[in-house]
């Protein structure tokens, strides 16, 4: 039996990943206090039931039920069971923004603000992540980008290094992005901002996209750039390194970075690598009336 124990930070995806995995026929219980993941291993073994694949969602909603994961876990490794630990991990900044959109208190922070109650379950989260299996970082990806991470582990069973790639498009003119691991400026590549018929168009435009990489600058520069990445991430990977944020940014965000970070990104994923893009920029001088 494959048993895969779901936890990590509140906000950061695990309801968004249950349904997921019961989607691709895993049999799924959400919020199980540790203590009893030992009798529900024997209830299954004792009805004789036919689930193969498992997902037990674990975190601190159990309370100080928590306390008892790793017990329970060695209780499991004893009866000759395999499992994955997958933790999902977010910002701290991203968490509280989330909980304030969606107008719910966090499960450690009912009479307290937002982040002291994100604070405490960092705490106490702490030593699980460190014996994690694998670690999603939400921070920049959507929903459905979830699910495709889930996918490239589980369902293709490709290798997965332990590294969410964020690809993170933006405009210098709007500050540069301090989360960045790697920041790249292609400020130096003909601009079609400056052609009047393209400037109300983005990198996502086959139009902007065929004008930028014309050139042979360009594509020169696509290719070291694709060449240091493909170096850099297996040596990151090696260090223990689960996400790493590549900044690609030009002049306002718009055209020439969000070109080349979508060829980047397409080549990642000819690598088998999990990555996605965040266009932080690309839409602000539209909101400005530019």
């Amino acid at each position: 039996m494959e048993f895969i124990i779901l936890t990590g930070m509140s906000g950061a995806g695990k309801s968004t990943a249950i349904k997921y995995f019961e989607d691709l026929g895993y049999y799924c219980i959400d919020n199980l206090p540790p203590a009893l993941i030992p009798p529900f291993v024997n209830l299954l073994q004792d009805k004789n039931h036919n689930y193969e694949k498992v997902v037990l969602g674990i975190d601190i909603r159990g309370g100080m039920l928590f306390d008892d994961l790793f017990f329970s876990l060695n209780e499991l490794s004893g009866k000759n069971y395999t499992y994955d630990i997958l933790f999902f991990d977010c910002q701290d900044n991203e968490l509280i923004k989330r909980f304030k959109e969606t107008r719910r208190s966090h499960p450690l922070a009912r009479t307290e603000r937002i982040h002291e109650g994100v604070k405490k379950e960092r705490g106490i989260l702490a030593e699980v992540k460190s014996k994690a299996d694998y670690i999603i970082d939400t921070t920049y990806i959507l929903p459905k980008d979830i699910k495709e991470v889930l996918h490239n582990i589980y369902a293709n069973q490709n290798s997965f290094k332990n590294m969410m790639i964020t690809i993170l498009v933006f405009g210098f003119k709007y500050g540069v992005p301090i989360d960045a691991d790697l920041i790249f400026d292609v400020r130096f590549l003909p601009n079609p901002y400056y052609i009047p018929e393209m400037r109300p168009l983005t990198g996502n435009d086959p139009t902007i996209s065929e004008y930028v990489m014309q050139f042979d600058v360009s594509q020169e520069f696509l290719v070291k750039l694709k060449d240091m990445i493909s170096f850099l991430v297996p040596q990151y990977a090696k260090e223990g390194k689960n996400q790493l944020v590549i900044g690609i940014g030009c002049t306002g965000g718009k055209h020439r970075s969000v070109t080349i970070a979508n060829e980047l990104n397409v080549h990642l994923k000819s690598e088998g690598h999990v990555c996605n893009v965040d266009y932080r920029d690309i839409d602000k001088d539209k909101k400005r009336g530019k």
